[in-house]
């Protein structure tokens, strides 16, 4: 129960990702606030479920004042935030002459300029508490790029360096900041690219699953949500005190090649 008495925010966590990193720090006996869009009682529930105090606010994370608002029910609630998770994301996908300027705009807002926002405001709590675990989930493309990605790559880019600006202001104070860079992970998100590729090509769900991994991810498996919390938790730990401002690549050989 290495998380016993800490309370975690996940962005971004009523699925995916987000949720399997919710879980496993839950696990460890952290409590959890939940934040996303779409049902989130089966996520509170499932995350009740393991024994610890879950809440959920519903901030829209390109809105600063409803960020704001998160982070003050957080310090109310559960008396400030130990561990945060900027995991919140969206994707658009089309080439930078066509791509709509508010897409753009959201992309960055959300992937990016949400993070600054949950940071400056969880800071200061963990500083005087003199412990506390900022973890920007960043991507692959934090470190590479590929087309049709301009405002994701560009978003993904500026955390890992966001992330090693604050590490270097955070450097003796307790607090570490650190990014984790997944390559593919199977959420509903990329399963709606593999259904396309699987009705495009005329293949079935295993192979287009083996395309997709074919062209970037060399393991030809994807990174599970399971295994970005076990790092989370790793990243939390004593273990772990002494590293600052690194964008740890989960991607299966990605960005090796």
């Amino acid at each position: 129960m290495l998380l016993k008495g800490k309370t975690a925010l996940v962005t971004g966590s009523t699925s995916g990702i987000g949720l399997g990193i919710a879980l496993t720090l839950a696990r460890q006996g952290a409590n959890i606030v939940l934040n996303g869009f779409g049902d989130h009682e089966g996520p509170k529930a499932e995350v009740a479920k393991l024994g610890v105090k879950v809440g959920y606010h519903g901030a829209d994370m390109s809105k600063t004042a409803e960020i704001e608002a998160m982070m003050a029910y957080i310090e109310a609630e559960f008396g400030g935030c130990d561990v945060l998770v900027n995991n919140a994301g969206i994707q658009h996908v089309a080439p930078v002459e066509s791509f709509p300027a508010e897409r753009w705009d959201a992309i960055i807002a959300i992937n990016l300029s949400s993070a600054f926002h949950t940071t400056r405001l969880a800071l200061p709590g963990m500083k005087k508490r003199g412990w506390g675990r900022v973890l920007n989930i960043a991507s692959v493309h934090g470190l590479v790029a590929s087309a049709q990605k301009s405002a994701y790559v560009a978003a993904k880019h500026g955390i890992v360096g966001f992330t090693k600006a604050v590490a270097l202001e955070s450097a003796t104070s307790g607090v570490t900041v650190n990014a984790i860079c997944p390559g593919w992970v199977l959420t509903p998100l990329v399963q709606k690219q593999v259904d396309a590729r699987a009705a495009a090509d005329g293949v079935d769900d295993a192979e287009a699953k083996r395309r997709l991994l074919a062209e970037k991810q060399p393991s030809l498996q994807f990174t599970t949500p399971e295994q970005l919390g076990e790092l989370a938790v790793f990243l939390c730990s004593d273990a772990a005190s002494n590293i600052q401002g690194q964008a740890w690549a989960l991607d299966g050989g990605w960005t090796a090649q």
